[in-house]
Formats: C-alpha cells, sequence, structure tokens
C-alpha cells in the first residue's frame, strides 16, 4: 500500500527525531512533518531524521494536518492511505502495521488506534475528555467509539471525501463524526500510548468547546 504519514508537530525538539526514525524503518512511502511554530529546532532535527519537513503557521493540529493533506494532494502520485501520529512520542510507531492492516486487508477505511482498547495509561483530563466525546457520539449517532485520538490510518479518496476544516485538536473528532455521517467502514484496535505534554487550563477548555461544537453540528448537517 502506498502510505503517506502526517505528524504535526509543535516544539517537539526532544522526540521527533525519534519518532521519523520508527516511522521511516516501517514501510511508508514519506514521512510529512508539519511544523506549527515551533520556535525550537523541531523542523531541523525531523528533516535530518528523514522527514519532508513543511510548515504552517496557524496554531492547531488540525490546522497543521491540513496543511500535510494540502502537500500530499499536490504530489503527482496520491498515497492509496494517509497514517497520522503525534510529534511527541506519545504514540508508538511499532503500533503502525497494526493500524493499517484493516486497510491493506480492504475491510475498513479509517482505523483508530485506541489507547483504551490498549489499556494505556491516560491522564485523568485525557480521560474525562475522551469519555464526554464517545458517550455522546454514541447517543447522537449511534456508533461506540472507545477513544479520540491522534493515531489513525485512512483511506485517501475516504479523507478527501470528509472535506476536512477544523484547525484545532478537534480535528480528530471531526473526522470519526464524519466517517459515520458518511458511511465509511471504521474499526478500532489496540495501541500503546505514552504519557503526553499537558496543555494549559485555557487550551483544554477551548478544545473541549470545539469537541462538541464538532459533535452537534454534524449531527443536523445534511
Amino acid at each position: 500500500m502506498r502510505l503517506d504519514v502526517i505528524i504535526p508537530a509543535r516544539n517537539d525538539e526532544a522526540t521527533i527525531a525519534d519518532v521519523v526514525r520508527q516511522v521511516t524503518a516501517r514501510t511508508v512511502r514519506s514521512v510529512v512533518v508539519v511544523d506549527n511554530g515551533s520556535i525550537d529546532a523541531t523542523a531541523r532535527r525531523a528533516e535530518d531524521a528523514g522527514a519532508v519537513v513543511v510548515r504552517e503557521p496557524r496554531a492547531g493540529e488540525g490546522a497543521a494536518c491540513l496543511r500535510g493533506i494540502a502537500h500530499l494532494a499536490a504530489l503527482p502520485k496520491a498515497p492509496e492511505a494517509v497514517v497520522f501520529l503525534a510529534g511527541d512520542g506519545s504514540d508508538d510507531p511499532a503500533d503502525l502495521p497494526g493500524v493499517v492492516r484493516p486497510l491493506e486487508e480492504n475491510l475498513f477505511d479509517l482505523c483508530i488506534g485506541s489507547r483504551i482498547l490498549g489499556r494505556a495509561p491516560l491522564r485523568p483530563t485525557q480521560r474525562a475528555g475522551n469519555f464526554v466525546a464517545v458517550h455522546l457520539i454514541s447517543a447522537i449517532y449511534g456508533h461506540k467509539y472507545t477513544d479520540v485520538p491522534t493515531f489513525r490510518a485512512i483511506r485517501y479518496p475516504a479523507l478527501v471525501a470528509l472535506h476536512m476544516r477544523e484547525p484545532g485538536s478537534a480535528f480528530w473528532v471531526e473526522m470519526q463524526v464524519k466517517a459515520l455521517k458518511l458511511g465509511l467502514r471504521v474499526a478500532e484496535v489496540p495501541v500503546t500510548h505514552r504519557p503526553a505534554k499537558a496543555r494549559g487550563l485555557g487550551g483544554r477548555a477551548k478544545n473541549g468547546a470545539r469537541v462538541l461544537y464538532q459533535i452537534f453540528r454534524h449531527s443536523t448537517a445534511r
């Protein structure tokens, strides 16, 4: 499978090179690191490790991912599938084959790397936010996700069809909700996870509001 990896990164100089090297050790066509306004050596270390580095000055994981998607769209040959994972070392690239396998076997269009199924340690705020998001999605859309993580793989035509727009961290829940609206075949597989960098209280509150907005917005959209 022709596979490209998008890694949104912001001030991840301590981890990004190792993440890129572990990903490039797998069978992927390219690793695209989107430098999301870093003020450290994230971009240089990613490039030295073998990544293609593009820049997105607009803050937000979603903005970075949208920039990565635009980069792939401009390539002479589109990927067959795209993997998203974090640049801070919280996602383990060793899990990449398992996340991609359901797509390779042509059984699913989107595969979520579930930290919950993998019994990964999450901060209380992460666990609480996840609980609210997955239960709201279940109540409104009738599908029970276990997690709303960064780590996932999606077929490129399906990704294009989703018309992703969210610039913030609610990008991930937007993808999962739109996938249900579009009738994509969705799977979840267990993955490992390391503790992620904590956000400030303001960032968590803003992201929570955007998550709720995405869930309710698409429940009424036609």
